[in-house]
């Protein structure tokens, strides 16, 4: 299953993103979507899956739930949009992790992209930055990656031209 990953878009849909999506078989949006008509585009397109962000309204939250839980080719899966990194998640969530016991912790909000092992928790967290105009990045960034039997696999990260 190859799934494209994004964050942070806030109401912006690079037109690239279809290009680089074009060979996933899901996408899924880790907050601040934005606006319904950038996730109906994504829903259109492959099939999404997505949490709001703290920017998201009514509608998007409506729609999505804070926190996504699931399993996805035999890896479990936590998306959040306000995570933290390892070993400083946001207060409240370490002991939900220890307790849940994802092998994928994805988060955003902070438009940093980063991918860190968590040996302590025995997860691997993504944070695959933001793709959206509106923030302090510098780069608009995408993650590609497999799930393969329980793993993950061939992680990509793509860098969105301006």
């Amino acid at each position: 299953m190859k799934i494209g990953l994004m964050s942070d878009t806030h109401g912006y849909l690079h037109p690239k993103v279809f290009h680089y999506f074009e060979n996933v078989d899901q996408i899924w949006h880790a907050g601040d979507i934005g606006s319904i008509e950038l996730a109906d585009q994504l829903e259109a397109f492959k099939p999404f899956r997505a949490v709001y962000g703290n920017i998201d309204g009514h509608e998007l939250r409506a729609r999505y739930p804070e926190h996504a839980l699931f399993i996805c080719q035999g890896v479990k899966v936590w998306m959040t949009h306000i995570g933290g990194y390892p070993p400083r998640y946001t207060p409240g969530i370490k002991p939900h992790i220890a307790q849940k016991r994802p092998k994928l912790f994805i988060a955003g909000h902070s438009h940093i992209l980063k991918v860190i092992p968590d040996p302590a928790l025995q997860l691997l967290h993504i944070n695959p930055g933001a793709c959206g105009k509106q923030g302090w990045h510098k780069v608009k960034t995408l993650v590609r990656f497999d799930l393969l039997d329980g793993d993950i696999k061939n992680l990509e990260v793509i860098e969105l031209p301006d």
